[in-house]
Formats: C-alpha cells, structure tokens, sequence
C-alpha cells in the first residue's frame, strides 16, 4: 500500500509497534528508495538513514536525578515537569549511498555522528 501512494519518505509512528518489525522496514525502504527518519540511533545503526531528536542517555540521566530526589523524600508532584535540552542527529552515510542520495557536508558537519 505505501508502495503506491507516493510517498517521498517513511517515519514510524512513535507509538507504533514498528521496533520489532525494524529490519523488515528498513529493507522495504531501501527496495522502495525510500528515505527514513526514525526514533532512535539504533534505527540509524540498523539500516535507517537517520534520526534527530532527544538525546536518550541524557534523558535516562535526568531520570536518574528525578528517581534520586524521590527516594530523598521528594513528592513527584513538586518536581518540575523538564523539556529535552540535548538533541543528536545522526546520519548513516551507507544508507544515504544506497538510496542515491548526497547529504550535505555542512549538515554532517553538524551531525552528532556519522555511520560510514
């Protein structure tokens, strides 16, 4: 079905339960030519083309520090509800080959890594 909708790009739904499906999306989307944004760096170093968004360590270590201040006494309540500050971009140039695409030295120059 996504085959025949023209469709210029593929990113899965954060709430889909696409993870364990990742090889098989990631396969489709290159016989498709189809370039994927995804939802982690293991997607990127799976096979997908890229992802931006939310450093996942940096946010499992403010967990941490919200967990800390519970067990010190802490109501959850009274803890501030915090917006990510640190985002990555990560880009898999072997993908990008493989679709036929050519990403821009000045955007891997801002990415936080690069899959070769």
């Amino acid at each position: 079905m996504i085959a025949h909708s023209r469709v210029d790009a593929l990113v899965p739904h954060i709430a889909s339960p696409i993870e364990e499906h990742w090889p098989q999306f990631i396969e489709f989307s290159l016989r498709e030519r189809l370039p994927t944004a995804g939802l982690s760096r293991r997607f990127v170093d799976q096979g997908g083309l890229m992802y931006y968004g939310p450093d996942r360590l940096d946010l499992w270590r403010r967990a941490a520090h919200y967990v800390d201040r519970i067990l010190r006494g802490v109501k959850p309540a009274d803890l501030p509800v915090e917006q990510p500050t640190k985002f990555e971009l990560i880009i898999n140039l072997k993908t990008a080959k493989a679709l036929g695409l050519t990403i821009p030295p000045s955007l891997l120059l801002r990415a936080d890594h690069v899959i070769q």
